[in-house]
């Protein structure tokens, strides 16, 4: 069963098109808003709505730069770098004349192109995860499923460990642990986007089996739940645990993630993670389907008030038990 949590297994995978390289980026939290990605999404959007209010189709916008439909539809969905010479040629046709707003535009789709904080990283990034990356640290509002893990925002160290070591059956243990420790460093970076000042809201439903499956053995899942218990302190994060008496439920398929963004012109985006690729929708009647399905898992959850009881009870009965 694919699982939507992107630190489910690990995050490798095939590398393609628009990896920068050259620029040197320094390591350092995860900022609101500053990710290519997202920056290229907010581009492409105001270029689709200038289009759209000079009337024009994709076919005639993508015979002024000297391109196809096609690369217009990829331009105009960020999912693309921009080149100087398209946007100008593109404003130009789109009526917008002022030097000072060109410059400006072009300066902000240039910008577009620096890679993120994670480009260190990118030798063990996906193009499909660092998307995600940078969707996450611009999210207001992050809501998720996760049935088989402890969602990877609220992962301890060892935890992170154990469940990546898991997915690298069969490589040389040198190569392993020098990635390993280099993922581990990533996601502590990515988490600390719950406690900068601008945070998101997390609203997790996390199933019972995750919480009882002992990854890493007992001391870490002790450590595990005791995080868990910490983390529903923090003003911003909601967790809700689905009990196995739930029974069947329409999550079942697959964990999922909602993201919510602060601008208009970025819509809500669903983040369904698979083994070497991922899948974002963000068309409203699927969005919608979405939702509906976490609402759903959210009622037949136990309240947020209960999750430091049942997180306590887990503790007892597994033979865990918090340290005194």
């Amino acid at each position: 069963m694919p699982s939507a949590d992107p630190d489910s297994l690990d995050e490798s995978g095939k590398l393609y098109a628009n990896q920068a390289a050259g620029v040197d980026v320094t390591e350092g939290p995860a900022e609101r808003g500053g990710g290519p990605t997202v920056r290229r999404m907010l581009v492409g959007a105001q270029l689709r709505r200038l289009r759209s209010e000079a009337g024009l189709s994709r076919e005639q916008a993508g015979e002024a730069i000297r391109a196809s439909e096609w690369k217009i539809h990829r331009l105009e969905n960020g999912q693309v770098g921009f080149k100087e010479r398209d946007v100008v040629d593109l404003l130009g046709l789109y009526g917008v004349t002022d030097q000072d707003e060109v410059a400006g535009f072009v300066t902000i789709a240039l910008e577009a192109n620096t890679p993120g904080w994670w480009f260190q990283y990118s030798d063990i990034l996906p193009q499909w995860f660092r998307a995600y990356v940078d969707l996450e640290s611009a999210a207001t509002l992050i809501r998720s499923y996760e049935g088989q893990l402890v969602p990877g925002l609220l992962q301890t160290e060892d935890y992170m460990r154990a469940v990546i070591h898991g997915a690298h059956v069969g490589q040389a243990p040198e190569e392993t642990q020098r990635e390993v420790e280099r993922r581990v460093r990533l996601r502590l970076t990515r988490q600390t986007l719950l406690t900068r000042p601008d945070a998101p809201m997390l609203w997790a439903v996390v199933d019972e089996a995750a919480l009882r499956r002992p990854v890493g053995g007992t001391e870490v899942m002790r450590a595990q739940l005791e995080r868990l218990i910490d983390a529903t302190k923090l003003p911003n994060v909601t967790l809700q645990v689905l009990p196995f008496g739930a029974g069947a439920h329409p999550a079942m398929v697959g964990a999922f993630s909602i993201l919510r963004f602060p601008d208009e012109e970025l819509p809500d985006a669903v983040y369904l993670e698979h083994l070497t690729s991922a899948l974002y929708l963000n068309k409203r009647e699927e969005v919608d389907q979405y939702l509906h399905v976490m609402e759903n898992v959210c009622v037949r959850s136990a309240p947020p008030d209960n999750t430091v009881e049942i997180l306590t009870k887990i503790l007892d009965t597994a033979g865990v038990g918090r340290k005194p």
